[in-house]
């Protein structure tokens, strides 16, 4: 049984800046086809229920859908990373995956501290892994990978 090579702060933030510009290529011209240029001149539309399913409903399903049929997203598989079990090394639950995108919050309200962490950890765990018990390694090809207490 081998060390995983757990994933470090930079390919990860590589990864998120993947993720983000394929959301935008997709709602961008989502949102602009339903409301029109004025959504992004004015808020035309902003705050409506159709608003806040593309915007506050739809990315967040997705991350969770893709981590739960992936083990990553498209940003992670792009750079050859996947998040496990940090106990065991096997695919999280879809429990820990949710616990996942929430830890996310949790990490961003005292100035990003919890995300930073990843660059301090030694097994460059945020504090979102570490509410859900993951970690984040870059994959060797193998459906799972097992850690070593």
């Amino acid at each position: 049984m081998s060390k995983p090579n757990y994933a470090g702060f930079w390919v990860r933030v590589g990864a998120s800046i993947i993720d983000t510009l394929l959301i935008l290529l997709v709602l961008g011209p989502l949102i602009t086809a339903i409301y029109g240029r004025a959504y992004w001149v004015n808020g035309s539309g902003m705050g409506t229920g159709l608003d806040v399913l593309l915007n506050y409903l739809l990315p967040p399903l997705a991350v969770i859908l893709f981590w739960v049929y992936k083990s990553a997203t498209p940003g992670k598989m792009m750079t050859g990373l996947r998040i496990i079990d940090a106990r065991t090394g096997a695919k999280p639950t879809t429990t820990q995956f949710v616990l996942r995108y929430i830890g996310y919050y949790v990490s961003m309200i005292p100035l990003f501290l919890g995300i930073l962490w990843v660059a301090l950890d030694p097994k460059k765990q945020g504090w979102h892994d570490k509410i859900a018990g993951t970690v984040v390694v870059v994959s060797d090809g193998d459906s799972q990978s097992s850690i070593d207490e």
